[in-house]
């Protein structure tokens, strides 16, 4: 039996800085695709809000 998500594309999340792969969930969205996870996209922006006070 073949390992069939050996291929799927990859992105660098912007938050954390490391590797994530394509998922169903972001089929449609794959280009948007910014961070691994929800977690990191509410870190980052809690970044860019206590920068701005």
């Amino acid at each position: 039996m073949k390992h069939r998500k050996a291929h799927l594309p990859q992105k660098v999340c912007q938050s954390c800085k490391r590797l994530f792969s394509w998922r169903k969930k972001w089929q449609k969205d794959w280009e948007q695709v910014k961070y691994c996870s929800k977690r990191c996209r509410n870190e980052r922006h809690s970044l860019i809000e206590g920068n701005d006070a």
